[in-house]
């Protein structure tokens, strides 16, 4: 999907342990982006950090179930990206723990589709 116009990248900042309804809210960010026709989305898991709480959370070897902070990144066209946000944005004012959004201009360098596979 070719980006025109001006690019956006939104950052979502949440936990790996927070739910909307009965699914984890990032897989939750991410299909409804594919569903709303954005360019892409990409949740990478923190193995350290904090947030508002000012609680310091960590990946443990021995711990599985460790809360752990996540980024929800999304790119697309400026105005994709603030719809998106207005229809995600009671999900998030509803969770129970912090949770931060941010927004800042992007210059795409390179957007190359790649191909799929056959099976």
């Amino acid at each position: 999907m070719e980006i025109k116009g001006e690019a956006k990248i939104l950052r979502i900042f949440i936990s790996n342990t927070d739910k909307f309804k009965h699914s984890l809210l990032f897989e939750t960010i991410v299909f409804a982006a594919k569903r709303y026709g954005l360019a892409g989305a990409t949740v990478t898991k923190g193995v350290m950090g904090y947030g508002s709480s000012s609680i310091i959370r960590s990946i443990k070897f021995w711990e599985i179930t460790e809360k752990l902070p996540v980024v929800v990144e999304i790119v697309d066209e400026s105005a994709k990206i603030e719809f998106f946000v207005q229809k995600i944005r009671p999900w998030l004012d509803n969770i129970p723990n912090g949770c931060l959004i941010t927004i800042e201009k992007a210059d795409i360098i390179l957007n190359k589709q790649g191909s799929k596979k056959r099976v």
